[in-house]
């Protein structure tokens, strides 16, 4: 940091002060940094309002039963507070992780599930296909199934460490009841429910190259506790299902297996209940559905068909037996809590949005089906009191205030011991209006799934689009040689129009947060902190004052050179400098439209392709002229500037074709990368490269290739490395390819076929140990280059060191199809920076733009997308026999945003070792990666804020912000760090 001073200046190593002026003097990539992690503060704002809250109601306390509502009656007899008997004396809940309807429901049903299908063909049993709501995770589905309500897309970050569900839920008022419990399966249960199951055994849901230990976990409790009477309730989710999802998708060859196992279990579970029936008393419950399902990649988390239908099957004797395949009816996954809870004699959920089955109620007396639902329309009337503030014009308020009319009515003749077939036709129409008042209710309420914090979003949006434009009008100092920017803050802040607007907006926070109905972030903090965001609020729109007066009064004096053409005094751009401006605005107002968010990547490709083409077009004018200029036949060569006198002209022949050469290799292996993974939403689920390589038969090329590309990976990043980093990364590249073998993506030459895979926890660990290694003797160089001896050679092996490091973590974390993306990554970067960055001469905002392209494009070649069903959690488990919170959700960040992060950290390294660049071009870096990155993250979020209520809030608006936010927090890091690289003679 540096203060300007006017007059007498008292310098010291890193800043100077000035009096007069009263200016802040900041280096570009401090000034960037700061920005940067400024930003990434009002986008968590922003998401704090724009992530909905649940809808819940205000009532504090859970339901009971004293607090159930009368009967209707009409007249002046006094009604009746009977609860109907429990349909149900025991349920069993099979829960099939992943269990996609098609599996039993579709073509091959019978083949995967045969003996569940029968039952659903022939046996008693009510088959539907359950819509779940996205986001389609485990944590938020075992929510809705439990509380019956829509979960808020935040809980998809809390699916890592579930906290315990203090929300109104069946399994509370199970407990409460005294209804005995059992749980066997996913821990996330009990992470929910602490100390509320008499017996229980949970496995990890995170662990996903586990798919047959999960279940048999569960399963191997089943004969002893199914034998037993004491309990009343028995819940079993297994998780071996989704886990081959994860890995190979739901065409895989294991996929079968694993539900012809299903199969058997529920028929395990069948013939036991049968056999413990009773004559005369209840009727058993054995459920099974899946909480959510699977994308044609095996993933979840999104709005796709295959990831929101599942299956659900009801199986009992009390149900009529069917005589033939019908086909099966639609219900919301939410409707399962209150038709489970009416069955056992529970109370509803309060805050459940969902509608009880009618299909279960059936076999019931009408009284008693009418009963259900009157109780199940009281619950759904009380939220909607609690949620909606104008609730008296939804339909569904009045529908049901005439339906518990009719009902009274029809209550009076019924005790009066009326029985003719009239009263019967009544009361059938009574509950079809009380089935509409349901469905009605139940709609509006999911309608209203969230409430915006408006006042949080307006506050993040207006901060972020404030250091936007400071931003913006620090361009020209910025990207100047002395890469410096003036910031006017004290002067700023002694002024007269920052107290006033202070007071504006203390005024205004007041004012919105006494009038408001609705809950808002900002109200619940402390006036300390209020007033501290207000200041500093206040003093970037008073510092944005300043710069734009300051910026009309100086007028244009700020001259620019395009790279090519040097000779120029005049600011001037060159085709090239036009090509990245326009495809970077282009690619911020494709933002605006849901279609260019879903299948980004063609964006990046296509620019990708047009920018290999532009360099090519650079490489040509460089190396060759038009014959007619020298008035002669031959071919003219321009020998690059960095050749020295007497260079040898066939190493000037093989510096040109090699540079020509570099943009259509280039612009090829982009290409065969684009076939390796396929992404977005329209195409996903078409069969790629990565899915060839995958299959079993194909194991042994998949070996050869990922034994090449780690050689290959060696040779690209070991020339910068000292001999001990040499070593050691030779040493964990062959630990990458062991933990690979280890976990049975790829084969060792002498390993026997039929030998058990194991886990690879040691294999990862050893790697793990280079790395830190490897980062040690980096930061180690750059220590000694800043402290003990001012070496530049020592400082740029640090800085390389380090990034080899990152580089030999990523390919521990790449699945074995994926290293020649990382492969050719590292080969584009030494080629681009061989022979087109440095022989070109592009200056440090052109190479940064183009590593920000490259690095987006890459994003998307690793199979990410817009999406997060893309996300791999297993990589969150690499080297751990237990899910760790920290560690998982780190690594799980650094597989997902590898791209954009090598090539960041390629562009410093680079800059900072060009001598030929002067000590500015870091700074320039910094500050065009963070312009880069926050044009588009502000727009973005306007985008969002407009379009608030658009349906694609949940698969595509949502996880893009996340993946913005993050986006900005990792250029922040990488700035931060790097920034304190810089020469302190700046």
């Amino acid at each position: 940091m540096v203060f300007a001073q006017c007059g007498l200046q008292k310098k010291t190593k890193s800043f100077k002060v000035c009096h007069h002026q009263a200016k802040m003097k900041f280096r570009s990539s401090v000034f960037a940094s700061l920005i940067l992690m400024f930003e990434v503060l009002g986008v968590a704002v922003f998401l704090r309002g724009f992530f909905p809250v649940p809808v819940t109601s205000s009532v504090s306390s859970k339901s009971r039963l004293s607090d159930l509502p009368l009967e209707p009656l009409s007249g002046s007899k006094p009604n009746s507070s009977r609860i109907p008997q429990p349909l149900f004396k025991r349920v069993v809940i099979m829960l099939v992780d992943g269990l996609r309807e098609d599996f039993v429901l579709g073509a091959n049903g019978r083949m995967y599930m045969p003996y569940t299908r029968h039952l659903v063909e022939r046996g008693s049993t009510l088959s539907f296909v359950a819509k779940a709501r996205p986001p389609t995770v485990t944590m938020p589905r075992i929510k809705a199934l439990t509380t019956g309500s829509i979960p808020a897309f935040i809980d998809v970050v809390m699916n890592l460490n579930s906290p315990a569900l203090l929300d109104d839920n069946l399994i509370w008022q199970a407990k409460t009841a005294g209804k005995k419990m059992i749980f066997y399966g996913d821990d996330t249960w009990l992470r929910l429910f602490p100390k509320h199951f008499m017996e229980y055994d949970g496995v990890s849901s995170l662990f996903v190259s586990d798919y047959t230990e999960v279940d048999n976990n569960v399963t191997r409790h089943l004969d002893s506790t199914l034998k037993r009477d004491d309990w009343d309730i028995l819940i079993l989710h297994y998780l071996g299902l989704d886990h081959i999802g994860h890995i190979s998708g739901p065409h895989s060859s294991l996929i079968p297996r694993k539900l012809l196992e299903m199969d058997d279990i529920l028929k395990k579970i069948h013939a036991a209940l049968i056999s413990k029936e009773a004559e005369g008393s209840l009727p058993y419950l054995l459920v099974l559905c899946g909480d959510h399902g699977m994308s044609e990649t095996g993933g979840h988390g999104g709005s796709s068909e295959p990831e929101v239908n599942t299956a659900l099957v009801l199986i009992s004797p009390a149900f009529k037996r069917k005589v033939g395949m019908e086909k099966p009816g639609e219900v919301e996954q939410v409707d399962v809590t209150p038709t489970l809870a009416l069955s056992l004699g529970l109370p509803i959920s309060q805050n459940s949005v969902g509608h009880v089955i009618p299909g279960v109620l059936e076999e019931s007396s009408l009284r008693d089906q009418l009963r259900f639902l009157h109780l199940n329309g009281h619950q759904l009337n009380c939220l909607l009191k609690h949620s909606i503030s104008d609730y008296e014009k939804e339909a569904g308020f009045e529908q049901y205030r005439m339906a518990e009319k009719a009902h009274g009515s029809w209550m009076k003749r019924y005790l009066e011991g009326n029985t003719s077939e009239v009263l019967t036709n009544m009361g059938r129409k009574v509950l079809k209006q009380y089935l509409e008042a349901l469905a009605t209710m139940s709609a509006a309420l999911s309608k209203h799934q969230g409430m915006y914090d408006m006042y949080s979003m307006i506050a993040g949006i207006v901060f972020v689009f404030q250091l936007l434009l400071v931003l913006l009008l620090a361009m020209p100092q910025a990207l100047s040689g002395a890469a410096a920017v003036d910031l006017p803050v004290v002067s700023s802040l002694l002024s007269l129009p920052f107290y006033l607007l202070c007071l504006l907006l203390a005024s205004m926070h007041v004012l919105v947060c006494t009038s408001t109905e609705s809950a808002c972030y900002f109200c619940s903090f402390s006036w300390g902190v209020v007033f501290a965001a207000i200041a500093v609020s206040s003093a970037v729109s008073c510092t944005l004052l300043s710069m734009i007066t300051r910026l009309l009064s100086l007028g244009p004096k700020f001259h620019g050179k395009s790279p090519l053409q040097s000779s120029s005094s005049e600011w001037s751009l060159s085709e090239l400098d036009v090509l990245l401006l326009a495809g970077t605005t282009g690619h911020t107002l494709s933002l605006a439209s849901t279609s260019f968010i879903e299948e980004e990547h063609q964006t990046w490709y296509f620019l990708l392709s047009t920018l290999c083409l532009a360099v090519f077009q650079d490489v040509c004018r460089k190396y060759f002229r038009e014959k007619s200029d020298y008035g002669g036949d031959e071919e003219y060569i321009i020998p690059s500037k960095d050749c020295p006198p007497g260079y040898p002209k066939a190493e000037v022949y093989s510096e040109k074709w090699l540079a020509l050469v570099t943009p259509p290799f280039t612009l090829l292996c982009c290409r065969l990368l684009r076939s390796l993974n396929q992404t977005g939403v329209q195409w996903a689920h078409l069969s790629d490269v990565g899915h060839w390589l995958n299959s079993g038969e194909h194991r042994v090329v998949l070996s050869l290739l990922a034994a090449f590309c780690l050689v290959l990976i060696y040779f690209l990043i070991q020339r910068r490395c000292s001999l001990v980093s040499k070593v050691a990364l030779a040493l964990g590249l062959l630990g990458v390819y062991s933990y690979r073998a280890a976990v049975g993506n790829v084969l060792f030459p002498w390993q026997q076929p039929a030998q058990d895979m194991s886990k690879g926890t040691v294999e990862a660990r050893f790697v793990y140990v280079f790395v830190l290694g490897i980062l040690f003797t980096g930061t180690k160089d750059l220590l000694r280059s800043q402290i003990i001896t001012a070496d530049s050679k020592l400082k740029n092996r640090g800085l390389w060191e380090i990034y080899s490091g990152l580089v030999l973590l990523v390919s521990l974390l790449f699945r074995a199809h994926n290293l020649p993306v990382l492969c050719c990554c590292l080969l584009i970067q030494t080629l681009m920076a061989q022979f087109i960055w440095k022989k070109l001469h592009y200056d440090a905002a052109q190479t940064t733009i183009m590593h920000y392209w490259f690095g987006q494009a890459f994003f998307y070649f690793q199979g990410n997308s817009n999406n997060i069903t893309t996300v791999d959690v297993s990589v969150g488990l690499v080297g751990l026999d237990r899910y760790v919170e920290a560690p998982a959700i780190f690594l799980t960040a650094l597989s997902t945003y590898a791209g954009p992060l090598l090539w960041a950290c390629h562009l410093i390294c680079y800059l900072s070792s060009e001598k030929d660049r002067s000590p500015a071009a870091v700074g320039h870096g910094c500050y065009c990666l963070a312009l880069l990155r926050s044009v588009p993250a502000a727009a973005y979020i306007f985008l969002i804020t407009v379009m608030r209520n658009h349906t694609f809030i949940w698969t595509v608006f949502s996880p893009k912000l996340l993946y913005e936010a993050m986006h900005l927090l990792i250029t922040a890091g990488i700035c931060l760090f790097f920034n304190t690289m810089e020469q302190s003679t700046s």
